[in-house]
């Protein structure tokens, strides 16, 4: 089963081309006069793979590296060249799925809600690297193919945060906001995004490809994260 391809397909573009513009448009942010937050930006995080070296030798060839083909907004991360078949139950494939480098500790397959139910996989949505007891797949590449009993996710959405952008939005780790988008007329909130802190990070909002067209993001004119208590939610 051939696994690789040379061109980029068809949604890869769409989604390379959505990312480059809502980073253009992502300075849209809270109107706020205590300080000028860091730009927000919101980028659609397609369907991915991220792999353990060991996994990239047994899919790619012994010895074999990934090798970066784009960098991602987060620095130090890049989509790879290289790409492989998600299998799942009853043989349901999708192919030319794209690995984020770099490698990580444990191999994870992140999937959005209409992808599992082309695989026929019932997704569970989870912070990413949260995998204990979700379902498994197999993946396929071109030179082999790996089992993995657990690691299929939906992600669920978040926001990267650095220390600034916590004490400007003055929330922790963990901490839940909302993401209010203005598109077309249409005003929708999506609520509870949750907080990852880190050293280093720029201030990014993750949503999956479904998330992102339900919210006709890509025609977005205005996105700003608020917390709970200030656009009336609900609170958990």
């Amino acid at each position: 089963m051939s696994t690789t391809t040379q061109n980029i397909n068809r949604t890869a573009v769409e989604q390379l081309v959505r990312q480059l513009l809502l980073e253009k448009m992502g300075a849209a942010t809270p109107s706020r006069n205590d300080g000028k937050p860091n730009p927000l930006v919101v980028n659609i995080s397609a369907r991915h793979v991220h792999l353990t070296q060991e996994h990239v030798e047994i899919l790619y060839g012994k010895g074999h590296s990934l090798t970066p083909m784009k960098d991602l907004y987060q620095d130090g991360y890049y989509a790879a060249e290289e790409t492989l078949a998600v299998v799942g139950p009853r043989r349901k494939i999708i192919p030319n799925v794209r690995v984020l480098g770099p490698c990580r500790p444990d191999s994870q397959v992140e999937l959005a809600f209409t992808d599992g139910i082309s695989l026929g996989i019932d997704l569970p949505v989870r912070i990413s690297g949260n995998v204990e007891g979700t379902p498994g797949c197999v993946l396929v590449g071109p030179n082999g193919a790996v089992t993995l009993e657990q690691g299929v996710i939906r992600a669920m959405r978040h926001v990267h945060m650095g220390p600034a952008d916590l004490a400007y939005y003055d929330v922790k780790d963990k901490d839940k906001v909302h993401l209010r988008i203005e598109s077309e007329g249409c005003t929708t909130v999506l609520e509870d995004l949750a907080v990852r802190a880190g050293d280093n990070i720029k201030l990014e909002v993750h949503l999956d490809t479904d998330e992102g067209n339900a919210v006709s993001l890509d025609r977005a004119t205005k996105v700003e994260l608020v917390k709970p208590e200030a656009c009336g939610c609900r609170v958990n």
